[in-house]
């Protein structure tokens, strides 16, 4: 099956789309009412692993991540998917506190729901079907109740120093997401299961860290980037975070037209938003670990001790600057997570996607206007290919250090290799 479906990635087909991908594209639609990218990652980590246990009560293919009661042979498959979605999301979306955007997803969810299940003619079985979703839904709420999603944040106590991470310009937030450094994974035994390893980027006067201070000030630089708008290295930094780095939307392009099933679709999602989830908790205790400090301190710093870094005390990066510590990459070690799923699933690296990506408007220091917001297309050939160009997009957005964008993907890879081989394992009849 690898080989026949690497082959069918380099074929362009109209869509396939069923109920596990319709419920990922409306999760998908709704995510950003619960939160930052750790928070939609860890929405749809519990809403696919639903799915995919309501699937696998029905007709059990694949070992299921909570353990659920099984369901009916004759219950209705898409059902089943639309009561497990609907009844996470709905219970995602009533966390406190209560928002108008929250209000209007858990609306959406609901008429997405209604809309799904009146179009099943058997009552008997779509009674059935949903009772096999709910039942999935609350085993995995209830098995992630109290995991430490609710308190996302920790009072950051290090004090201004060289090399230590400090609340960044231009609007200087409070760092956050520390206590997701400490919160129960999905499937690693522990946060700091693969915790990265002290970087030479440290030694503020070694090579490393000169030769990458001098590109993320060069290449970073709001004025550089803003004042060639339509380069592709402007693109790059705008692409990832502007849709780019939503793997939902990525996968959903790479499985349009292969002829999986809803089983093969919910385990793929499922592994994967699993391991993204993981992976910003790893990403967050090793940040969280060393604590050093982004380009827009470091370059607006007044001597770090190293006469080759000249600073710049009003250099901003062309994009704002994440609230937490640089080392290492939470947007690559999404993007090596969810790759490494891909990559382990399909059998190969050699999966070409192409995804367009929304990018929203660029504020730019002053004489530059404003960039208004661009429809970017990126074509990748391989999955390394992606992950490769997600570390670049970093340093010409001029938030990271080229090295803490490295291991981040080293690190994603590590946690997504480990959830392929211990969840969601095909059972053997």
């Amino acid at each position: 099956m690898p080989l026949l479906v690497a082959a069918a990635l380099c074929i362009s087909l109209r869509a396939n789309a069923d109920s596990v991908t319709d419920w990922n594209l409306t999760m998908d639609q709704n995510a950003p009412a619960l939160g930052g990218p750790p928070q939609q990652a860890y929405l749809g980590a519990v809403t696919h692993i639903a799915i995919h246990d309501a699937l696998n009560s029905i007709q059990r293919r694949y070992a299921t991540y909570s353990v659920v009661p099984a369901a009916s042979a004759s219950a209705n498959p898409d059902a089943a998917v639309a009561a497990a979605a609907h009844d996470v999301l709905i219970a995602q979306f009533s966390r406190a506190p209560e928002t108008p955007a929250k209000a209007t997803a858990r609306a959406n969810v609901q008429a997405a729901y209604l809309a799904r299940l009146a179009v099943i003619a058997d009552s008997s079985a779509k009674q059935q079907g949903v009772a096999a979703g709910q039942a999935a839904a609350a085993a995995i709420l209830q098995l992630r109740s109290n995991d430490g999603f609710d308190t996302p944040n920790l009072p950051y106590l290090l004090g201004p120093g060289v090399g230590v991470h400090q609340p960044t310009a231009p609007n200087f937030p409070a760092p956050q997401y520390a206590g997701w450094a400490k919160m129960k994974p999905f499937g690693l035994t522990k946060p700091s299961q693969f915790r990265v390893e002290p970087s030479p980027l440290f030694n503020l006067r070694g090579l490393l860290y000169t030769l990458q201070y001098l590109e993320v000030k060069i290449f970073g630089d709001a004025y550089e980037r803003g004042s060639k708008p339509d380069s592709e290295m402007s693109d790059i930094a705008r692409f990832w975070p502007g849709g780019g780095g939503n793997w939902n939307n990525s996968m959903r392009s790479i499985v349009d037209g292969l002829g999986m099933d809803r089983w093969q679709h919910a385990r793929l999602f499922a592994l994967s938003l699993l391991a993204q989830t993981d992976a910003s908790i790893a990403v967050f205790d090793s940040k969280y670990t060393y604590n050093f400090w982004r380009p827009s301190t470091a370059i607006r710093w007044s001597n770090d001790g190293n006469p080759l870094t000249p600073s710049d005390p009003n250099w901003l990066p062309f994009l704002v600057t994440p609230p937490y510590p640089d080392y290492p990459c939470g947007l690559t070690g999404a993007s090596g997570s969810a790759t490494e799923v891909l990559r382990r699933f399909f059998g190969t690296d050699r999966v070409d996607y192409t995804v367009t990506a929304n990018a929203p408007p660029v504020t730019l220091p002053a004489p530059l206007a404003p960039l208004p917001a661009k429809a970017i297309t990126r074509h990748f050939d391989t999955l390394s290919d992606a992950t490769a160009e997600s570390v670049s997009a970093r340093v010409y957005g001029g938030m990271h250090f080229r090295q803490g964008c490295a291991r981040g993907v080293v690190l994603g890879t590590q946690v997504g290799r480990y959830v392929f081989q211990t969840q969601l394992r095909p059972v053997k009849h």
